[in-house]
């Protein structure tokens, strides 16, 4: 099986490192959706990251989809969500506000660096602005309760959340403090020095 797209991007970061956790094995390739476009295009058409190529060459798209087939196709057994119908709810909920997170700082940057600053609408950005704050709050909130549970790094919660907070942080730390969020820096400095996450930084251009 082959990764497709570039570690700076959550989305395929997350991907990766569920991998690893799990032990299935595959190829990363770091192509870009922006810098290599044409290249991606000649993988995967619709040119979404991450994608992954299956061994029979069929093209998977979306972080959340590919791990769902990743872990009843490949993870004999193995999976980074609880048995447990209550906790599973808590981690589903964790692992919302941290896609939702990245969705809305992706919305912010792309509108202050693509867009024309003439053709940027401020109610816009302010409201998106707040739906990112809102994530981050109930993040921490999470963090904070159920520290026991985030305690696991083999945990899709820990890890699409400390994916999500690293992501945020190297692009939109000033609309972020980190210093009104301290359950998450301390789940994030824990996670990044786990070997999964170092053997796949967020090496890339940038959004």
């Amino acid at each position: 099986m082959r990764l497709i797209g570039m570690l700076d991007s959550p989305y395929v970061r997350r991907v990766a490192i569920s991998l690893a956790h799990l032990g299935v094995p595959f190829e990363h390739e770091s192509v870009s959706v922006f810098s290599t476009f044409e290249k991606f295009r000649g993988i995967n058409p619709v040119v979404k990251a991450p994608s992954l190529v299956c061994d029979d060459g069929e093209v998977l798209m979306d972080s959340s989809l590919i791990l769902q087939f990743i872990e009843a196709a490949k993870g004999n057994g193995n999976s980074l969500w609880s048995p447990n119908p209550g906790v599973l709810q808590h981690e589903i909920r964790a692992v919302g506000l941290a896609l939702a997170a990245c969705e809305k700082t992706v919305q912010i940057v792309y509108e202050r660096n693509l867009r024309p600053a003439s053709a940027q609408y401020e109610p816009w950005v302010e409201r998106v602005r707040g739906q990112l704050l809102a994530a981050y709050a109930g993040l921490e909130r999470e963090v904070q309760a159920r520290r026991s549970a985030f305690a696991q790094a083999r945990s899709q919660a820990s890890i699409t959340t400390a994916v999500a907070w690293q992501f945020t942080q190297s692009l939109l730390a000033p609309v972020v403090p980190a210093k009104d969020y301290p359950a998450l820096v301390e789940l994030s400095a824990r996670m990044e020095r786990t070997p999964e996450f170092l053997k796949y930084p967020p090496d890339g251009p940038g959004v």
